[in-house]
């Protein structure tokens, strides 16, 4: 099968396009033959190996941490998936850059009927994230107030959804370019963070979602009110700041959840979110799609297309 492998760490331009074989599944797994991989900020960090310790990544490398695609091999151990399932999941090893990976039943779900394998690929790691951001860790409650930082993002676009779809009140920041996206996802406040400080449009909030860290981080402890919480996505919060302002502070790595993803696709299903994405583009371009998500200007996912759609 083709895949793309990383043979050693470092920039993009290490991906090489090439033939590996296919994996076999164990008595708990499936082979799922990939139709699309969804693209991720997480992706060019663990290529560049500065975490390999942490991710526990071990070269060659294959990336690709949620997928769509068909059950087309079961584990002799395997009872709730079956040969021809339509699946997605978020991979907790990754290797969804390939035309066949391994998958298992903790992470794969059923596919949501309404969206296309390119769409679906788009939801699981940052949906997932989004939803063990507020929901596990965040307890969000119906008319509470929740501010959303990189709403136009992959895990802010969802964000802003499952808030909106728990009965909160949503205030999100974005680009001016995206300050459009921010109010067709349901925020309620959009900002403007180029012209805009959102601390002084937000105030008493009860959920800070941070995906940003540096300066934003340290700028939202103030705009939540007492017993408030912030959790965020890529750095560590300040102890000192969150006792001056008598709130919790929380540091999430997402993880698979099958039951969760089940939960997400029934609010697929029913239209209450919508993934974005901006780009689709043939795997042999995978490199292009790991420069653009290092940016971490991607309005909502970029999604790497393995094979054509199944028809039926």
């Amino acid at each position: 099968m083709k895949a793309i492998v990383a043979h050693e760490y470092g920039r993009p331009e290490v991906l090489k396009y090439e033939d590996v074989p296919v994996p076999e599944p164990k008595d708990n797994e499936i082979l799922v033959r990939v139709i699309a991989s969804g693209v991720n900020p997480a992706d060019p960090l663990i290529l560049g190996g500065k975490y390999a310790k942490e991710f526990g990544t071990h070269l060659p490398l294959i990336l690709g941490y949620e997928m769509a695609g068909v059950v087309v091999k079961t584990g002799a151990n395997v009872t709730k998936l079956k040969v021809g399932d339509p699946v997605y999941a978020y991979l907790l090893w990754g290797r969804g850059w390939a035309e066949y990976c391994i998958s298992n039943e903790s992470e794969s779900a059923i596919k949501p009927r309404s969206l296309s394998f390119v769409e679906a690929a788009s939801v699981p790691l940052a949906a997932l994230t989004a939803w063990q951001a507020l929901v596990d860790v965040g307890k969000i409650q119906a008319g509470q107030t929740v501010l959303i930082h990189g709403g136009s993002g992959g895990v802010g676009s969802f964000a802003i959804q499952i808030a909106k779809a728990r009965g909160a009140r949503v205030i999100a920041t974005a680009s001016t370019a995206n300050q459009d996206l921010l109010k067709q996802l349901g925020a309620d406040v959009a900002i403007d963070y180029t012209n805009q400080k959102f601390e002084e449009i937000a105030h008493d909030v009860d959920i800070v979602l941070d995906p940003v860290g540096r300066d934003t981080l340290a700028r939202s402890y103030g705009v939540l009110k007492k017993g408030g919480i912030v959790v965020t996505l890529v750095s560590r919060c300040d102890e000192a700041e969150l006792k001056k302002h008598e709130i919790r502070g929380a540091s999430l790595s997402s993880h698979p959840d099958a039951t969760e993803l089940a939960e997400i696709t029934k609010l697929i299903d029913d239209g209450k979110i919508k993934p974005i994405v901006s780009q689709v583009l043939p795997l042999t371009e995978a490199a292009k799609a790991d420069a653009q998500a290092a940016t971490h200007h991607t309005r909502g996912k970029i999604v790497l297309k393995i094979a054509d759609e199944p028809t039926g």
